[in-house]
């Protein structure tokens, strides 16, 4: 029997098309792309307002309603502009579910101006604003946003903003519609200082949920010596689930968990998944991001996150530090949907 690639082709090709129309109607017919008629999106922005001036709480979005916020943008330049702290009221809150430094929200440590990068998740585009958003943040009844300038940013400085939201709109995490009752909580910790192999808790929580982002800025406080000075970045990630005392390992190093590999020695980058936002290893600091969502870590019971000061040769429990890490000190924010 004789054929020809162009006879083969003729066969394949309606074949092919079936099973392209078969993914794209799969795709259309997702639950995570329902309309309905309660979608209804709402907007507002600030341009070049003095509205920070004196130390004082200031309303940005006042929002009645159930949905989802889904994006922000910040403009303004001044000393300070990274140390602005960004809060999230939801559902009548008193202590806000997110309480952030506009820089370490957007996974920027060390008022690091490095511009230009970004992906659909976040990103900074100017030397000092253009940090962006797309932060899916659900709340049931009411959603109110407010800034607060630090305390050594002067006065009169311009702040432009974005806010903006849609109600009816549920997250979806990993293809997973989350249950309406899902919040999202950022957990802080700010400049804590560990020991070499100690291991550090970025957040324990009760009950059900999905951990959605970790940003981390990280600084060795003593030089060890070359590849030494790096050596806290062999601290790999590990979750505690359902109140276990055995970890699972999330990473195989520091830089492993944001994609990078041998101390971030390409230099930055960004990209929908992680990336490095500062980098400078004469100064042994890094801070980097990491989204889960679409890579999801559910949990039921509980979750314990920690990272650690250097680590093991192979992450054991025991055993001495590989590289000879020097005692570095932390700021993390871990974002998790609770339920």
């Amino acid at each position: 029997m004789r054929f020809s690639f162009t006879s083969m082709g003729r066969r394949l090709a309606p074949m092919l098309a079936a099973a392209l129309l078969s993914a794209v109607t799969a795709a259309c017919a997702a639950p995570a792309a329902d309309w309905n008629a309660s979608l209804n999106t709402f907007s507002t922005a600030g341009k070049g307002e003095p509205v920070l001036n004196g130390y004082k709480e200031v309303t940005l979005l006042d929002h009645t309603g159930k949905g989802c916020l889904t994006h922000m943008w910040f403009g303004g330049e001044w000393p300070g502009y990274e140390k602005t702290r960004l809060r999230v009221y939801v559902d009548g809150e008193t202590t806000p579910s997110i309480d952030m430094a506009l820089g370490m929200g957007h996974g920027v440590g060390f008022a690091d101006q490095e511009a230009r990068w970004g992906s659909s998740r976040m990103g900074k585009t100017g030397d000092a604003g253009g940090l962006y958003n797309t932060y899916r943040i659900p709340y049931g009844t009411r959603i109110r946003v407010t800034a607060q300038r630090s305390k050594d940013s002067p006065d009169g400085a311009p702040f432009w903003w974005i806010l903006r939201g849609t109600d009816g709109l549920r997250v979806v995490l990993g293809g997973v519609r989350l249950p309406e009752r899902a919040r999202l909580r950022l957990y802080t910790r700010d400049d804590v200082t560990a020991r070499p192999l100690e291991e550090l808790t970025l957040c324990d929580v009760k009950g059900a949920g999905a951990l959605y982002e970790v940003a981390i800025a990280a600084h060795g406080l003593t030089d060890t010596g070359g590849w030494h000075a790096l050596s806290f970045m062999e601290g790999c990630l590990r979750a505690y689930f359902n109140g276990g005392p055995t970890p699972e390992l999330l990473s195989s190093g520091f830089e492993d968990y944001f994609m990078g590999t041998y101390y971030f020695q390409k230099g930055r980058y960004a990209n929908s998944l992680a990336g490095v936002t500062h980098l400078d290893p004469a100064g042994r600091s890094v801070s980097a991001y990491r989204f889960h969502d679409e890579d999801p870590v559910f949990f039921q019971r509980g979750l314990r996150l920690t990272c650690r000061d250097g680590d093991t040769e192979h992450g054991t429990k025991d055993g001495p530090a590989w590289g000879g890490p020097p005692a570095t000190t932390f700021t993390t924010y871990a974002w998790v949907y609770q339920w």
